[in-house]
């Protein structure tokens, strides 16, 4: 099975894509490693050199060949799911995890790494909670057309890759859309 795994800049879809795949024995690709790669430069370099426009084409080429992949486990960036056809994309070639996270929680993810993001590198806490929220409020209806939604505010990152694997475990194929994993869950 493939998995892409989505959500807001910070959400852990790498660190746990990496535990995920692991555990169920696949290879892992983070989409914005496999693009600096490609280019020869670091996604801030990219956006530097070339600009967001540039950037999100080689995004969705990337994605186009990830997609072609029979198994695997898939950390997207976090404006993938916006793209345009990105999410049926993705939703016809395997199971999407949108791991959901509050703004408040994002920006103390965030607090140590923004100089490795370009979009916020400028940004103090005020300005980062402001532009998360506004950003994440667009984003929101793109990723809610995941496979599987989980709330993840107060869950940890082992949590939350046995989780999607017990998931992937009862349904093979794939499964109908769920909303499995919110508020009772256990806390980190």
């Amino acid at each position: 099975m493939l998995i892409f795994l989505i959500g807001y800049m910070g959400c852990g879809k790498s660190s746990i894509g990496r535990r995920l795949a692991a555990r169920l024995g696949v290879p892992f690709v983070d989409m914005d490693t496999e693009i600096e790669r490609r280019e020869g430069l670091s996604v801030s370099d990219i956006f530097a050199r070339h600009g967001e426009a540039h950037f999100r084409r080689v995004e969705r080429e990337v994605l186009a060949d990830l997609c072609a992949l029979e198994r695997g486990v898939v950390a997207t960036g976090g404006g993938v799911p916006c793209g345009e056809g990105n999410m049926e994309r993705m939703n016809r070639s395997g199971l999407t995890v949108y791991f959901r996270m509050s703004p408040d929680k994002l920006v103390r993810r965030l607090e140590h790494g923004r100089d490795k993001r370009p979009l916020i590198r400028h940004m103090d806490d005020e300005q980062l909670l402001a532009y998360i929220s506004g950003h994440l409020a667009r984003r929101e209806p793109f990723y809610a057309q995941a496979g599987l939604v989980m709330a993840c505010d107060n869950i940890s990152d082992d949590y939350i890759a046995r989780h999607i694997e017990m998931y992937v475990e009862n349904h093979p194929g794939g499964g109908d859309v769920v909303r499995p994993c919110g508020a009772g869950e256990p806390r980190s």
